[in-house]
């Protein structure tokens, strides 16, 4: 029987700031929408509820422009209104979106039974996943019936900046993205900020040398896992595949000596399924 370890703390997604992101000269950018994508964006996999004052702090907008803003988004049955508690959970509207989203992610039916013999071999985890901000988010999974794993599920968010998986997708975009996401990283925390800047230079330099990254114990201590960027067509934006799980039963040496170029050429049959690859 199945047995997993404890839940991997979820990633708390950046707070968007939504001026900054657009720029105050783009003349087309409509910022009350904004404002409210901002709103839906404090929702984490690991936080079912939030108030006002929760939201204000993350989005940095004063609390009564919050406070419009969520009485829209209710009435329009993105956002619920829990009288018990004051706090608003996602509705039903955002439920649909993210359905639609999925069921039109061709890649993950390709993915499936790859990332399913993977996991099987590895006695691990191997998960598909997508950027948001300054997050990778699980947009498809795969266990092993074996396997000790993280409790990690479709729609759970990770760090970009040190997990495998979010290395993996620094590695394969544009030099002036990569800047771009890096330095609001490090506005996030100054002082963490140059061991995480070695971690991915570190990791961009084991891309190139290996075609494969990873991440031993900077995520959370005890977790280990490789990555591969993946490209997936369709006009889609770069995503990434990770191997991973606790570290007492993925050891360093197995993951880059017998998973990495099993996870490499993965991701190289599944480029060749989407057509990417003569």
């Amino acid at each position: 029987m199945k047995t997993q370890t404890k839940p991997a703390k979820p990633a708390r997604a950046a707070a968007p700031v939504v001026e900054k992101a657009a720029g105050k000269e783009d003349r087309h950018f409509v910022t009350a929408l904004a404002r409210g994508l901002s709103v839906l964006s404090c929702f984490s996999s690991g936080e079912k509820m939030l108030g006002n004052l929760d939201i204000a702090k993350r989005c940095k907008l004063p609390k009564s422009t919050v406070s419009r803003l969520t009485y829209t988004l209710t009435r329009l049955g993105y956002l619920v209104s829990v009288d018990e508690t004051g706090k608003y959970r996602l509705g039903t509207s955002t439920l649909a979106l993210g359905s639609a989203m999925l069921a039109r992610l061709d890649v993950r039916d390709l993915a499936r039974p790859l990332m399913q013999e993977l996991a099987d071999f590895s006695r691990s985890m191997v998960s598909l996943g997508s950027r948001d901000r300054l997050s990778m988010i699980y947009v498809g999974n795969a266990r092993s019936s074996a396997a000790l794993t993280l409790s990690l599920d479709i729609g759970s968010r990770i760090p970009i900046a040190t997990t495998a998986m979010g290395r993996a997708y620094l590695a394969m975009i544009p030099e002036r993205e990569r800047e771009d996401i890096m330095e609001r990283v490090r506005e996030l925390d100054e002082v963490a900020w140059p061991a995480i800047r070695d971690g991915i230079e570190r990791a961009l330099k084991e891309y190139r040398e290996t075609g494969c990254v990873s991440s031993f114990g900077e995520w959370q201590t005890d977790v280990n896992a490789i990555a591969v960027p993946l490209r997936p067509g369709g006009g889609l934006p770069p995503m990434a595949i990770n191997c991973g799980g606790p570290a007492f039963t993925l050891s360093k040496e197995f993951l880059l000596g017998e998973v990495r170029p099993k996870l490499i050429e993965l991701v190289r049959q599944l480029e060749a399924s989407l057509g990417l690859r003569g």
